[in-house]
């Protein structure tokens, strides 16, 4: 998946450093000492160089850099499928000099998977600032495949006692958007999970599988060519540009969801610190807006307590679809 966890599946958080340090010196005295700190920083990324969340980081690292506010470090972190970082911020001084980019479901699916084993609290350890760009699913089928559209698929899925599918990871966001699928329409689905997305988008290209559910940015140059077919989206709204209907349009308004990429600092950190760091991504949205459509992102910064609220009620909605999948990982 595009963020690497899932993958949850770019971008945006690091500009704000740079804001941090320029505001933790106009407010002198001890705001002095936090600008020194944080004229060099880490943006820590819990997933491998090369992939989706670590190129929206880096792309925002660089117009940082260039702007002089300060030298940011990407500090890619891969393990544990991103919970690897999370445990890596939690006790860094929150001062601005480390934060972390990170999808949602990190946050809001895996206290709900690994209920035993999870070394972080989402919203006790760490300091939400705000979201920094979304990206919906898609369910697309190969193209030899009879289904036209996510009824035709229903049906065509209804009578058989198991068909495979694929997603990008198991307990992903398009993992359980699946399982509820099957669970909703009363099909027999049966999950193949993939280690990311090229190689779930191949195999759906071969014909070797007939149904994925992958980010939709990872299928939209096949849906155009003609070579995979999108049946639907989990997006609000359908995407310009894209004539597919979402999930809800097509009588499935429960499998709306999106993966963001969100930037937290660690607990505690100071109000002007996150004012700062979300200031920044604000005023970064329109140098990146093109950018991020290039690869079917939207930015989409939100005020710290409502991304602090977002997160609350998303971790609600996440608990009975896990729980009703019966999935359980190898903590």
């Amino acid at each position: 998946m595009r963020a690497g966890i899932a993958g949850i599946g770019r971008r945006s958080a690091l500009l704000a450093l740079g804001g941090a340090a320029l505001a933790a010196r106009a407010a002198g005295g001890a705001g002095e000492a936090r600008a020194e700190t944080a004229r060099t920083g880490r943006a820590i990324v819990g997933f491998p160089p090369g992939g989706t969340i670590d190129s929206v980081t880096r792309l925002y690292a660089e117009r940082l850099r260039a702007s002089g506010a300060m030298q940011l470090v990407v500090d890619n972190r891969p393990g544990a499928g991103g919970r690897m970082a999370l445990e890596l911020l939690k006790p860094l001084p929150a001062d601005g000099s480390a934060f972390i980019v990170t999808p949602a479901s990190m946050l809001t699916i895996y206290p709900h998977l690994y209920t035993r084993t999870l070394r972080y609290d989402p919203l006790r350890d760490f300091t939400p600032v705000s979201p920094l760009c979304v990206f919906p699913f898609g369910l697309a089928v190969a193209k030899q495949h009879p289904a036209r559209t996510l009824a035709e698929f229903v049906a065509w899925a209804k009578p058989s006692p198991s068909v495979d599918w694929a997603s990008p990871v198991p307990g992903s966001m398009p993992h359980f958007i699946g399982t509820e699928l099957a669970r909703l329409a009363g099909l027999s689905l049966n999950h193949i999970p993939y280690r990311g997305s090229a190689p779930a988008a191949s195999d759906l290209l071969s014909g070797t599988l007939q149904a994925v559910i992958l980010p939709l940015g990872d299928l939209t140059s096949f849906h155009r060519s003609g070579d995979v077919r999108l049946l639907a989206v989990s997006s609000p709204e359908r995407r310009p540009g894209l004539e597919v209907p979402t999930f809800a349009e097509a009588g499935f308004p429960a499998l709306t969801h999106e993966e963001w990429y969100g930037a937290l600092l660690p607990a505690g950190a100071p109000a002007p610190v996150v004012a700062a760091l979300h200031g920044a991504i604000v005023a970064a949205v329109p140098e990146v807006t093109a950018a991020l459509a290039r690869i079917d992102l939207q930015p989409q910064p939100m005020a710290p307590e409502a991304f602090r609220q977002r997160i609350a009620r998303e971790t609600e909605t996440w608990g009975p679809i896990v729980a009703a999948s019966g999935f359980r990982p190898d903590e």
